[in-house]
């Protein structure tokens, strides 16, 4: 007979009663167990609410489907979802809650907010290939052709005559359909500068601007200046003078281009041409010239109503903050921005646009996965008090903004509550930003420390590929520690504007690191198209194994600063410069390492290079021009010859020596193992991978 005492994890049943007896003394021990599976289970299934376009609000949104009886079945609206999961939280503190957005389009009527209570909440896209979309627009049907233009159709849309509603972009399949101007192509040029005092005064050429423009409140004339632009209503035109007024003034002092390149837009005879479209505020009257072949009842045309789709808030005391919202899967679509009536003037970067989906006092959140299109700003913005977000996998494209904003340009000495840091930017891709505001950036950290911006690939944009800092001169701020690896940038600025970077950085940031990296491509109006760019006091920065090449004014430019460290690089077939340096100080700007610079035009060194070793310093380098091979008398070091330069105590271990590039036309590809830059102390570089990564191999 089984001996009762003893412990079986099944009960043996030799017998009825032993049975009964081992049944009986295993019984609680029994249930603590499977107390415990129960609560293990209960914690690790979440509570789900569905959300389809199709559901109901009144239904539990618990089925993915409706009933048969329909009965029950997925919400509608994800706002009804979220009010339900939170109320889930409420109850139950330590149940996970996840809300699947099934596959469609779901329009928000306002900005989906997460507040403290939602903390710990997951919103999720059901679809694998194709995203659930979130929509801040409305699709336009009813389409007519105009009795007065064959080639243009029309709706009318009572709620914009009626003042409710009004619309600065239009998405004809997925695609930003261009806003009535004038030239089409290319620009006007002024005929002088602007004028210094206020209200602004454009000296026009002959007939560019019309009299009759004035009297279109909506109407924009839209100017391109070095490193930003101008978006500004036209209070009137003096036709004798050849001077239109704009708001504002006193001008700022970069915008002093004696011929600078504007465009006019949102005029009714500016709809010449197919693709353009106007919006008549009085009339409610849309127009839109369909190119050939297109019928607007045929394809999705959509015009935004929300310029936010997404917000978390937090309290401002940062007592309770939200956290850990987890947002995966989706598709973000059709958003405006905002224009202000007098018009809009961000100093740089499009500072002043803001981001579809918006974050404030949030730690600890996630997004993945996602996809950001047509959105008429900046596709994400972790403001004040966001802290240890990773932002991955997600593509941003054809915004008219840039992609992802980190922290804000003002505050430089925050409190607890309000510091921004610690956030990961990882494995996305950034391509066609800035289609409205030119100056935005891919991705820009303002005052913000430790954080890790990697393997994301950022391509087609018209000003600067990655900027941290945001502080001219060298006052101390929170921007310290941040690490810059495994990017691709490419195709930045395309000759819109100037001054800018492929990397730009501004003010001190001990700490900060840039490596492994690959900028080429950098392209700039006038000045300033430079691959590693540190300006305006950029300090304590490390920039090793980057690869730089095919940018228009140098591989590398510093501005001014102290202490930076340029290690380890390849700058290779920069056009004009292969080095810059612009300000000389009575501190050590820099060091330059054991780099490798080819050049096949311009000059080896651009800017000013006076000053002694304490100021500046070059050691370990290997330099190669094509057109000079190793004729080193035919090399010029600034202004100085070879010897001249190493008599000043420059170079003195460097070299004049073909790098055996691996490939002249992919620099990136590194160099031969029978290059010179090994005996000098260059080591190769190695990416492993550049850019984003498959999922299996992200951190």
């Amino acid at each position: 007979m089984t001996d009762p005492t003893t412990f079986h994890p099944w009960p043996r049943v030799n017998s009825i009663r032993a049975g009964i007896v081992t049944c009986r003394m295993q019984l609680p021990r029994l249930s603590w167990v499977l107390a415990g599976l129960l609560t293990v289970a209960l914690r690790a299934a979440p509570a789900v609410f569905h959300v389809d376009p199709n559901g109901r609000d009144a239904w539990s949104g618990k089925p993915a489907v409706a009933s048969p009886g329909k009965d029950d079945g997925p919400l509608r609206t994800l706002p009804a979802a979220l009010a339900l999961a939170r109320e889930s939280r409420r109850l139950h503190p330590d149940q996970p809650v996840e809300i699947v957005v099934l596959s469609g389009r779901h329009e928000l009527s306002a900005p989906l907010e997460f507040g403290p209570d939602d903390s710990g909440i997951t919103l999720t896209g059901s679809g694998k290939r194709l995203r659930p979309t979130l929509s801040g627009g409305t699709i336009l049907t009813g389409w007519n052709p105009s009795p007065t233009n064959a080639d243009v159709w029309e709706v009318t849309l009572p709620e914009v005559a009626q003042g409710k509603w009004y619309f600065h972009q239009l998405f004809v399949g997925d695609e930003r359909a261009q806003r009535a101007r004038t030239p089409n192509d290319g620009f006007f040029l002024a005929a002088a500068p602007l004028s210094r005092g206020s209200p602004i005064e454009l000296t026009f050429r002959d007939a560019d601007i019309r009299p009759q423009w004035a009297t279109h409140p909506d109407a924009r004339l839209v100017m391109l200046a070095k490193w930003t632009d101008l978006h500004l209503p036209i209070a009137g035109v003096d036709a004798e003078r050849h001077v239109a007024r704009l708001p504002g003034g006193p001008r700022p002092f970069w915008m002093d281009e004696p011929n600078a390149r504007y465009w006019v837009e949102n005029v009714p005879d500016a709809l010449d041409s197919p693709g353009e479209w106007y919006l008549d505020r009085a009339t409610g009257v849309l127009r839109y010239w369909a190119p050939k072949g297109i019928n607007p009842n045929a394809v999705q045309v959509v015009a935004p109503r929300l310029t936010e789709l997404l917000r978390w808030r937090g309290s401002g005391d940062g007592k309770r903050p939200v956290t850990n919202v987890t947002v995966r899967g989706l598709r973000f679509a059709d958003c405006d921005y905002t224009m202000p009536r007098e018009g809009l003037q961000s100093p740089q970067a499009a500072v002043l646009v803001p981001g579809s989906l918006n974050a404030r006092h949030a730690v600890d959140c996630r997004i993945e996965t996602c996809r950001f299109e047509t959105l008429g700003g900046y596709g994400l913005e972790l403001g004040r008090g966001c802290q240890r977000w990773t932002v991955s996998g997600c593509e941003f494209g054809g915004l008219g903004g840039g992609g992802i904003r980190v922290g804000e340009p003002g505050d430089k000495q925050p409190s607890d509550a309000d510091a921004n840091h610690s956030n990961r930017i990882l494995d996305n891709g950034l391509f066609r930003l800035g289609r409205v505001f030119a100056p935005s950036v891919g991705i820009i950290v303002f005052q913000s420390g430790t954080n890790r911006i990697a393997h994301n690939h950022i391509r087609d944009l018209y000003y600067t590929g990655i900027s941290v800092g945001w502080n001219w001169g060298y006052q101390s701020t929170p921007c310290r520690a941040n690490e810059i690896d495994h990017n691709l940038v490419e195709l930045v600025g395309q000759g819109k504007l100037s001054d800018m970077g492929g990397v730009y950085t501004l003010g001190p940031q001990p700490g900060t690191t840039i490596h492994h990296n690959v900028f080429h491509d950098i392209a700039s109006h006038d000045y300033g198209g430079w691959g590693l760019y540190t300006d305006e006091g950029s300090s304590g920065i490390l920039l090793e194994n980057n690869i730089v090449y095919r940018c228009k004014s140098a591989g590398f430019h510093q501005h001014y600063g102290r202490d930076n460290v340029v290690r380890n690089n390849i700058f290779a077939f920069n056009r004009e410069h292969g080095i810059m340096r612009t300000r000389v100080e009575d501190h050590l700007s820099f060091k330059f390492l054991n780099n490798i610079v080819v050049q096949d035009s311009g000059t080896l060194f651009g800017g000013d290079w006076s000053g002694s070793t304490n100021q500046v310093f070059l050691d370990g380098n290997l330099y190669w021009d094509t057109r000079h091979g190793l004729n080193a008398a035919t090399y010029r070091f600034g202004k100085e010859t070879w010897s001249q330069w190493h008599a000043r105590d420059l170079d003195v271990h460097s070299a004049i020596g073909d790098p055996q590039l691996l490939s002249p036309r992919r620099p990136d590809l590194g160099i031969q193992n029978i290059s010179a830059a090994h005996a000098l102390g260059f080591a190769d570089i190695e990416f492993h991978i550049l850019g984003r990564r498959s999922p299996g191999n992200r951190d």
